[in-house]
């Protein structure tokens, strides 16, 4: 059972998408494990065959049990025995009143839906209280749908526990230091515009993507800021897989990693982005994308906050926070002018960097910024 989070200390295995003596390889999505945020695709980090499956479907375990053994290569099948029974509890059957939330659906069966032309609000579990299964929705394909539930339950709450969890312990563990800057952006959304006059209106560049290529590569030059604190050290990570902060329309944030923004076009950082969103508001997140980011970049100037000064989520080291451009007087070369202006804000771990290590990231962000043409 893999950790889709800090706050995650257990996951309930929903389904199995591959079955003993099935080839699988690396990456691929065997398995879909319910967590507090939703239903999320795991995938597998070794090739060869399944031997043997050790946890059932509908199966709450602690993080880190086995669910599973795969036999490599020229490996020979050996006897397994299977997990501890106090390892895994069944869920509880819900109380009455809760009958009637809203079920969480897995990945795979919300593509069978929409495969099948079925409103997946309309399909419930076979067990009360159980995420939507791929097999439900085929046996709602065969069948007319129950009747709608009367009234809802507030789903979110789970959801806002584990990020209570989260967040508290981040306060709690992590000594943070905050640095702002206040940087020109005349010169990125001029380039900006102009860019998207040349691109198909399919493929045009959101605000925030050139700042997420700045910020990618203000930290190769900053890598102090990227990567993890574990086990009493920090570990650099070698690539910026960035956590883009992403509101689910259920209530409450994801930061699912986009892998090696430092290495991306703007065109292929927007795809990836317009992708993110799409998956993460139809609940079809993979738990690479949850497991492995390096740094988080919150954007909240749509909302209209001109600074924004987050909260880091371990074990990363730092949350980077852009606010909304505002048009304000600004100095240089002797005069004053007004110009569009952004606030950049830095929450980093003092165990891992200093402030000075901090000013010098804002300072990259702010000089990258003035040269728009040069992140593409």
């Amino acid at each position: 059972m893999p950790a889709l989070g800090a706050d995650m200390d257990a996951g309930t295995l929903v389904e199995w998408m591959v079955k003993p003596g099935d080839a699988v390889k690396r990456g691929q999505v065997v398995a879909v494990v319910e967590t507090q945020k939703g239903a999320v695709e795991v995938e597998i980090w070794e090739s060869g065959t399944v031997d043997r499956i050790l946890v059932e479907p509908h199966t709450k375990v602690p993080v880190g049990t086995v669910l599973a053994t795969v036999r490599t290569a020229g490996e020979p099948a050996a006897p397994v025995a299977p997990q501890p029974a106090p390892a895994a509890a069944p869920i509880a059957a819900p109380a009455p009143d809760a009958l009637a939330s809203r079920p969480r659906v897995a990945p795979a069966a919300r593509k069978r839906a929409e495969e099948l032309g079925i409103d997946i609000n309309t399909v419930r579990p076979a067990r009360a209280g159980d995420v939507v299964t791929r097999a439900d929705v085929e046996r709602a394909a065969a069948a007319p749908p129950a009747a709608p539930a009367a009234a809802e339950e507030d789903w979110r709450v789970p959801m806002r526990r584990a990020i209570a969890a989260a967040m508290s312990r981040s306060k709690r563990e992590i000594p943070h230091y905050y640095l702002a800057t206040d940087i020109d952006a005349a010169a990125v959304l001029d380039w900006l515009a102009a860019e998207n006059l040349k691109r198909p209106v399919a493929e045009r560049l959101l605000p925030v993507v050139p700042f997420m290529k700045a910020v990618a590569l203000a930290l190769k030059e900053v890598p102090e800021l990227n990567g993890f604190w574990i086990d009493g050290a920090f570990r650099p990570a070698p690539a910026v897989h960035l956590g883009m902060a992403i509101a689910m329309r259920s209530g409450g944030l994801v930061a699912p990693a986009i892998h090696d923004a430092d290495g991306k076009s703007l065109g292929q950082l927007m795809a990836d982005l317009r992708d993110l969103i799409t998956r993460v508001r139809s609940g079809r997140l993979r738990s690479s994308e949850m497991t492995d980011p390096t740094v988080t970049l919150t954007s909240l100037g749509e909302q209209g906050v001109e600074e924004v000064f987050g909260v880091i989520y371990p074990p990363q080291v730092a949350l980077v926070g852009l606010g909304k451009v505002t048009e304000r007087p600004w100095a240089a070369g002797g005069t004053v002018t007004v110009r569009k202006v952004l606030t950049a804000t830095l929450s980093a771990d003092h165990r891992a960097s200093d402030g000075h290590r901090g000013a010098l990231f804002l300072a990259a962000l702010a000089r990258l910024l003035q040269n728009p043409e040069k992140l593409n």
